[in-house]
């Protein structure tokens, strides 16, 4: 079985249920505050994807900022997404790979990742990280784990899951990106939102 097969069928099925489970509780309040210190240097936003949305905990946040936001969202887990979509107003949805999903490029203002790409293998890495820029038309938020140097982490006892890395700089070097902020959203404070320790990068898109 490849690297890719392995890791779809974990998250599309063996960790599937536990891991929505794992995102249904939060707090609300805290969620909104980590958003609000997210977006505080964005412009115009109206359109929104989330690449890797699970159970929408990030959709919830959002909508609670702005209900007339305009959400889509991607994730390979059709059980999550279907819930989404019964929770939820979002007026897209496309259940696979990010990489395969089907929006059209430069189709949305913002296009996000939160806790996902540490899951992507770093072979699909490129690919999966070209889709959100490719799709976003203004901006991209990236929050992840963060490390210096690309590393493994075991997860769930299973290798090849979970990778720790500098995104922002990744983005900044495979990408016509500019950083227009960044942070840290300690989990001491934010892990009850479900943002344990993740640094975050907020680009805006260069035009051509």
């Amino acid at each position: 079985m490849s690297i890719n097969t392995e890791t779809l069928n974990f998250w599309k099925e063996e960790y599937r249920d536990d891991y929505m489970k794992k995102n249904a509780e939060f707090d609300s309040a805290l969620g909104v505050e980590a958003w609000n210190l997210m977006l505080k240097n964005t412009q115009s936003i109206s359109s929104i994807v989330e690449c890797g949305c699970n159970i929408g905990r990030n959709i919830d946040f959002l909508k609670q900022i702005n209900r007339d936001y305009d959400i889509s969202a991607i994730d390979v887990n059709e059980k999550a997404i279907n819930f989404v979509k019964e929770k939820y107003s979002i007026s897209d949805s496309f259940v696979g790979r990010i990489e395969d999903a089907s929006f059209k490029n430069n189709n949305y203002d913002l296009a996000f990742t939160m806790g996902v790409l540490i899951h992507v293998h770093p072979d699909e890495l490129l690919a999966t990280a070209k889709k959100v820029v490719d799709i976003s038309k203004k901006y991209v938020l990236i929050g992840e784990y963060f490390n210096r140097t690309p590393t493994m982490i075991p997860y769930q006892g299973k290798e090849n899951l979970l990778f720790k890395r500098d995104f922002g700089k990744y983005f900044l070097e495979n990408f016509d990106l500019e950083v227009i902020d960044y942070g840290f959203l300690w989990g001491h404070y934010y892990d009850d939102a479900g943002f344990d320790d993740f640094t975050w990068w907020l680009f805006k898109k260069n035009e051509s």
